[in-house]
């Protein structure tokens, strides 16, 4: 891992400072946004999960929900599916 990031240092010191500091400051913003959803991840309870997946049963059941296949296309004999 340390090598990688090493190379990643390496290519990106390569960069004019304009492109360093973008880079510098969305890997920064990227970390913040992880670091809140882990907290808000960690902060939600079963009963919390529970009534999302509730929700989410009635939705189905319902109808109002599209497969994501629909969604994405999913070429399935690329996949291997």
């Amino acid at each position: 891992m340390a090598d990688l990031l090493q190379q990643v240092v390496t290519e990106i010191q390569k960069l004019p400072q304009d492109q360093r500091d973008a880079i510098a400051a969305r890997i920064l913003t990227d970390l913040k946004d992880d670091h809140a959803w882990t907290e808000r991840f960690e902060a939600t309870t079963d009963e919390q999960w529970d009534r999302l997946a509730d929700g989410v049963r009635k939705e189905i059941a319902a109808g109002d929900t599209v497969p994501l296949d629909d969604i994405f296309l999913l070429d399935r004999d690329a996949c291997g599916l």
